[in-house]
């Protein structure tokens, strides 16, 4: 009975209580979030939120050229862009993701 008890408490302190996360970006982009930020003067809305991980993060936007802006992750079905991090969420109030970057 005792190891029992032993073994159940070392596999819970290992984590298989916590919720699975959502998938990771693709390399490519989850590189291109971590590494720049988007140019204001590029984008027609403007604003941030903090993810889950903490991070503060630029509102999906669309750019006034039609281009990707810098720092972008993914292109959603309305035709804007978005900066997220996380796959989980992404585009959600935009249509969904179009296409990851």
């Amino acid at each position: 009975m005792k190891v029992a008890a032993l073994v159940l408490l070392a596999f819970l302190a290992l984590g298989a209580s916590a919720k699975p996360s959502a998938p990771a970006l693709p390399a490519s982009a989850a590189s291109a979030a971590l590494h720049a930020t988007p140019n204001e003067s590029q984008l027609v809305e403007h604003g941030s939120y903090v993810n889950r991980s903490g991070s503060v993060v630029h509102r999906p936007a669309h750019s006034k050229t039609g281009a990707a802006p810098d720092g972008a992750t993914a292109q959603c079905r309305d035709g804007s862009y978005s900066f997220s991090q996380h796959r989980r969420g992404t585009c959600s109030h935009h249509g969904g993701v179009e296409q990851w970057l």
